[in-house]
């Protein structure tokens, strides 16, 4: 620990800063990184209408999906899509009060680790450290969501139309684990954006202490 702690004052020594002011401008970066992110894909098309978080039919589906839109269900498959996107955005809206936790309980380790390491070091430790306490969190939410827009109706309809379809083969599908994981991976891609900029754009930087931190 002593020498973990060395290396934090060092870090905030080259910076002329004290070592609790670099570890303050630390957490005040990750509450901002989360919040933006939080914000960014809780609100209504945050999956859907971004092309890099959007969740896809998953590849299982692929052959089902294309059968059904082969048959007339191309509207019904992409209401399914649709769905899917709706209910990470409500989950990723929960999100806060674990990334919270993490903030609060980041070491001195964790924060050199952090000012020593890539654009993304600090979504990194979020990964490690909220990942299964998110995945708990998101799952009933997910699941409950689907149900209100619809999705889980829409899935056993679609599935039932397909097999109705000469040769069908129903695939096995876990549809909650699998918006739950694409949910967390959405969010964390969006936390790294917000990193990267808070890193790399003096604009966004939005107090006295993180410019003080990362520079203006």
């Amino acid at each position: 620990m002593k020498t973990v702690t060395l290396s934090l004052l060092l870090l905030a020594a080259a910076g002329g800063l004290s070592d609790s002011t670099t570890a303050s401008g630390l957490r005040e970066a990750l509450k901002l990184a989360t919040e933006r992110a939080v914000a960014s894909t809780s609100k209504e098309g945050g999956f859907l209408d971004n092309p890099r978080i959007r969740i896809p039919l998953p590849g299982k589906l692929d052959s089902m999906a294309g059968a059904l839109r082969a048959i007339g269900f191309g509207s019904q498959v992409d209401e399914l899509e649709v769905g899917m996107n709706r209910a990470a955005e409500r989950a990723a809206a929960e999100a806060t009060p674990v990334f919270v936790d993490a903030i609060e309980g980041m070491s001195f380790q964790d924060a050199a680790g952090i000012l020593r390491g890539s654009n993304t070091a600090a979504t990194d430790y979020f990964k490690r450290k909220t990942t299964e306490p998110l995945r708990q969190r998101f799952r009933p939410i997910v699941d409950q969501a689907m149900q209100n827009v619809g999705v889980a109706k829409q899935y056993e309809s679609l599935v039932g139309q397909y097999g109705s379809t000469p040769f069908a083969s129903v695939p096995k599908l876990d549809l909650t684990g699998y918006v739950t994981d694409q949910a967390l991976a959405g969010l964390f891609k969006i936390v790294g954006d917000e990193e990267k900029r808070i890193r790399k754009d003096p604009a966004a930087r939005a107090t006295d202490l993180l410019r003080q931190v990362f520079g203006k």
